[in-house]
């Protein structure tokens, strides 16, 4: 390592959250934003470069993530979090999106660094979403004022299990979007295609597999092989970012794009979520909240390939490639009023960064 690199150190937390896993840092340790900061975040992954050597990076965009938190002035609120997905091989910062598995990450990482007093036993720690403008509560476990990361709680695509936390998102219909369907249709056809085009925290389109002629079964290797699939799915990504409010979405992570079928272990629906070049290895957890909407709507694709429990409190568990997210989903009549999800986190590493 170069003396110049040797100096040029920031303080971080590496930790997995959820599915994901990326770096954690105090926004009074990082410059503002803007261009040096995205130069220091890309050098601190190793980007752009397709196995981010020179980084910490894990060559997936599920392992280029990074928290920024803060001290919340809002009132009600404990700290503020803004998500930035580093592209892998390209040198691109994005805060166009968010991400429900890093969020997972934020209360612990918050109640660490001393932003919010832990209780004993549990902490609830309000989080405001600067990505999105909405509010996120999540549930720490905090014997004896310490932040517990061990227990018995399990979440597919994390190999053992730890402590619970589980997080309740209100009012993200439309949090990008505007709208929490941005054409005011439940169903719109774009090239022949029915599609739902959804934002209930997550920007998705929402389409049956079938249209893209595949059963909803492959593994993520195959559809990533698949360069047909691959191409006809931007050309349909790219139509609809303009008329979800999103303008040109050909250099955005949003809008996700997500091949539902019918369920084949019990759960709600079965999905393949492109995000948006690569198959995602499960779901993103708001992701999951958009989609698990789109099937309650009537209208949608999705809606007549789902298994729906009765009742205003629906648990809908997401299927994907390596398991299930549930989502438990309250509703006054055919509105959801909150999603509430279970998600995990571990803390790998608390030190200095250097880029």
């Amino acid at each position: 390592m170069s003396d110049a690199k040797a100096s040029n150190g920031v303080p971080c937390m590496w930790m997995r959250g959820g599915t994901s896993k990326g770096g954690y840092f105090l926004a009074s340790d990082l410059p503002p934003a803007g261009p040096d900061r995205d130069a220091l975040l890309l050098s601190v992954m190793g980007s752009p470069d397709p196995r981010q050597i020179d980084g910490m990076g894990g060559a997936d965009p599920l392992t280029s993530k990074v928290a920024i938190i803060s001290k919340s002035k809002r009132e009600g609120v404990d700290v503020d979090y803004l998500f930035l997905q580093v592209a892998v091989d390209r040198p691109l910062v994005s805060d166009a999106q968010n991400c429900g598995n890093i969020l997972s990450g934020v209360g612990p990482f918050a109640l660490e660094r001393g932003l919010v007093e832990a209780a004993n036993g549990e902490t609830n720690v309000s989080i405001f979403m600067e990505n999105t403008g909405q509010i996120a509560i999540a549930t720490v476990s905090t014997p004896d004022g310490v932040v517990n990361y061990a227990g018995s709680a399990r979440i597919d695509g994390v190999p053992g299990t730890s402590a619970a936390i589980p997080l309740e998102f209100q009012d993200t219909a439309g949090s990008t979007c505007g709208a929490l369907l941005p054409t005011s249709n439940e169903r719109d056809t774009i090239d022949g295609m029915d599609v739902t085009m959804i934002d209930n925290g997550m920007p998705c389109v929402v389409l049956r597999a079938s249209e893209m002629g595949i059963s909803g079964r492959e593994s993520r290797e195959d559809l990533e092989a698949n360069t047909d699939l691959r191409q006809r799915l931007e050309a349909l990504r790219l139509k609809c970012g303009p008329l979800m409010n999103l303008g040109d979405v050909k250099d955005k992570t949003v809008p996700k794009m997500t091949m539902v079928s019918e369920p084949v272990d019990g759960g709600t629906i079965s999905t393949r979520t492109f995000i948006p070049h690569r198959c995602h290895a499960s779901i993103g957890v708001l992701g999951a909240v958009s989609v698990a909407t789109a099937c309650l709507l009537p209208g949608s694709p999705a809606h007549g390939l789902a298994s729906i429990p009765q009742g205003d409190s629906k648990t809908l568990p997401i299927e994907h490639p390596i398991g299930e997210t549930t989502i438990v989903v309250n509703m006054s009549g055919s509105t959801v009023d909150s999603a509430a999800i279970l998600r995990t986190a571990n803390k790998l590493m608390d030190g200095t960064v250097f880029f």
